[in-house]
């Protein structure tokens, strides 16, 4: 289980002890059986940890949002995480653990490269992060190895997010007033960039009127922000962006409800198909 959903066994074993994300059935002297609906919250579990929601949050949130549906994809997490190696994996791991920020950029790279942005940030790039943060939160040690894997990680991406304008910008990126949890929008911008959608990152703390003027200059089609707290969610200028007229997406755990006129959307994969959808590419 632990492999289909690329985290570490060491993590799959502590969602199940401090938040029962643990199998249904258990029997004596077997192995563990989960269900499709385990599964499912498992899923959900890795990807509210990958938007940055604190792990317990994220489990609340992942044991009472209904799984319905999960089971259709059910194959697609065992295809990417055999695809994207064990060795790779360690490999960005030892470059961390030892704060070689440099290889860590090369490391990401390769792996964006080789496998592209939403295989690797899904099989490699979060499960680190996920593993790195619950280690600093157990023991308050190695804040230092997450923050320097977070920037590498950025710079990788950034790099790689280059695309092609076109005669009318697809879509405007920024983070609400104060949320410095910017890195979503860095695999976001460099997905998009993959599949030949430009975009305009705003990045982390992006003022209301800076983010109202940005939008009036590019003229985007869709304006997407990202907030991982409450309080920074209800500082975006969300009304005054949707009387524009343009499509406005939210991302993020700070959003407790969908503002009105605007789109919530749960993840990479869900952000990119919305985007692209709406610019037809």
């Amino acid at each position: 289980m632990a492999r289909m959903l690329a985290i570490s066994p060491t993590t799959l074993r502590t969602w199940d002890r401090r938040y029962g994300l643990g199998p249904s059935t258990r029997q004596e002297g077997k192995h563990r059986r989960y269900s499709a609906e385990d599964v499912g919250r498992l899923r959900r579990m890795v990807a509210l940890t990958g938007q940055g929601v604190a792990p317990a949050s994220a489990a609340a949130m992942a044991l009472a949002e209904p799984v319905a549906g999960e089971p259709e994809r059910a194959d697609e997490p065992v295809q990417r995480a055999e695809e994207v190696t064990a060795a790779e994996r360690r490999g960005f791991a030892r470059a961390a653990t030892g704060l070689d920020a440099p290889l860590m950029v090369r490391l990401a790279s390769e792996l964006i490269q080789r496998h592209g942005v939403v295989r690797a940030w899904d099989c490699a790039l979060v499960p680190f992060l996920v593993a790195a943060g619950e280690r600093a939160a157990a023991d308050a040690r190695g804040v230092e190895v997450e923050h320097l894997a977070t920037a590498s990680i950025s710079r990788a991406l950034l790099m790689h997010a280059q695309a092609a304008d076109r005669e009318r910008l697809p879509v405007l990126l920024a983070c609400a007033p104060e949320e410095q949890h910017s890195l979503p929008l860095d695999a976001l911008a460099a997905a998009l960039a993959e599949r030949g959608c430009a975009s305009r990152n705003l990045g982390a703390r992006v003022p209301p009127t800076a983010l109202l003027d940005a939008a009036a200059l590019l003229s985007p089609v869709a304006v997407m922000v990202w907030a991982h707290a409450e309080a920074q969610a209800g500082a975006t200028p969300i009304a005054e962006l949707v009387r524009t007229g343009r499509t406005v997406l939210v991302g993020g755990p700070g959003w407790r409800s969908v503002p009105a006129g605007s789109r919530y959307v749960g993840s990479l994969n869900e952000a990119i198909d919305t985007i692209l959808s709406l610019n037809r590419f």
